[in-house]
């Protein structure tokens, strides 16, 4: 393995190449900065990836005359750009990613990610990201290493030799940390309402912020509960303390907490580094709806931008504007509800933080559908959850208005009523 500057790494990039960058906490901020002071020397240069952190320079000028984005994932860092026709976005499931590495439907020339120091056998680890990370550095030309001592060597899958890396450069930093805010009462109000959803036995899968963590607060009285996830936060460390999370229960690596990413406090990584009972995995593994559902109660927990009455659910988009993206959603969504005992489930507060309803009579213009109305099952708002398997349109429409914020039932029976009239 080659040591050299950021500087000499990222000239083996070349115009026209497209380049991936590892995303999340092991997004490789070093190589990436000087790929953008390299500018100058680029043209057409598309950058691949999922979600990031860091500050995207690359979508700003006077960069961004050299590089374009194509995302399968819309970040904050880079929604502007995307939006603004400065990139573009790929509608796809988390799980098949990969797909576009192996396939060579978009091959990539360079891979960008951050290791861990090589151990004795010459291995580095991926840390805490090996979701799309492991097919891209398994099928790029090149791949630019940035070494980082703070990296936590995980176990699973997320390894690479050094006699795969191109070429490498050192630093010494911490990697990227999340901060959650204290739950909002509505988040707290919610978060007791799904908990009461969750058997023994589950099998869990949640996603990071206020609501997933307010719900493992609430689990401290169950038993046997087990992780296959895409991602996971410290939510899930209070209940590893007090042998609530076993995983004894999981049909897929039994007594293991399962995930393709993590991200969260210096504590998490800490508990993370070198420890057998998490599994990090690829997403096409974690995200396999057909290895999903063979876990007992698989209870999937997802958040949504607005639900229209017939249960259709937008998570991705604003009308229009693009916000995230698909994700991993339709893969938990779909495995849960296959799952035997299991439980997909939609949670989210009845109106946005300007007081407009997230259960909408139709979606707005130009929004994507996230996640179709014949796989719904469960709602849950601060008033209360429902569940929409089996029910008609009428049924659906009248279950989620009870659902939704006072203010605005009156005017969603008026719509429900001129919309599904002539429907039995």
């Amino acid at each position: 393995m080659k040591i050299v500057s950021a500087a000499e790494a990222v000239s083996l990039v070349k115009s026209g190449d497209r380049v991936f960058f590892q995303g999340a906490a092991m997004t490789p901020e070093t190589l990436i900065a000087a790929l953008v002071e390299h500018h100058a020397n680029l043209k057409n240069v598309e950058i691949f990836h999922i979600h990031t952190e860091g500050e995207a320079l690359y979508t700003k000028e006077p960069y961004r005359s050299s590089f374009y984005t194509n995302s399968c994932f819309v970040s904050g860092n880079v929604r502007e750009a995307i939006n603004s026709g400065n990139g573009a976005y790929i509608p796809i499931f988390l799980s098949e990613i990969h797909l576009l590495f192996r396939k060579n439907i978009l091959p990539l020339d360079v891979a960008f990610i951050q290791v861990s120091p090589p151990d004795k056998h010459g291995f580095c680890s991926l840390g805490v990201s090996v979701d799309i990370a492991l097919p891209a550095i398994q099928t790029a030309k090149k791949v630019i290493a940035q070494i980082n001592p703070q990296v936590p060597r995980t176990h699973g899958d997320g390894v690479i030799h050094t006699s795969r890396i191109t070429a490498a450069v050192e630093t010494n930093h911490p990697i990227h940390v999340h901060h959650l805010a204290p739950p909002s009462q509505i988040e707290l109000q919610i978060g007791h309402h799904v908990a009461g959803l969750v058997e023994d036995g589950a099998t869990l899968q949640m996603g990071i912020g206020g609501i997933p963590n307010v719900v493992l607060s609430n689990l401290t009285g169950h038993k046997r509960l087990g992780i296959h996830t895409e991602m996971f936060s410290d939510g899930v460390l209070p209940l590893i303390e007090k042998g609530v999370i076993t995983g004894e229960d999981k049909e897929v690596k039994t007594g293991k907490i399962v995930t393709c990413f993590a991200m969260g406090s210096p504590k998490l990584y800490d508990f993370i580094d070198d420890n057998p009972l998490v599994h990090f995995k690829e997403a096409a593994y974690t995200n396999d709806t057909a290895i999903i559902r063979k876990n007992p109660k698989v209870t999937a927990i997802n958040s949504a931008i607005e639900i229209d009455l017939t249960g259709q659910v937008c998570a991705d988009t604003i009308g229009k504007y693009q916000y995230s993206g698909v994700g991993g959603q339709m893969d938990f969504i779909r495995g849960a509800s296959l799952s035997e005992g299991g439980k997909a489930i939609f949670a989210m507060p009845s109106i946005t933080g300007n007081g407009a309803s997230k259960i909408v009579p139709y979606l707005k213009e130009g929004a994507g559908v996230t996640t179709t109305r014949a796989h719904v099952h469960f709602i849950a708002t601060e008033y209360g959850v429902v569940n929409l398997y089996g029910k008609n349109l009428k049924q659906r429409a009248k279950a989620l208005i009870s659902i939704a914020h006072p203010n605005h039932r009156e005017k969603l029976e008026e719509e429900a009523f001129s919309r599904m009239n002539n429907s039995r």
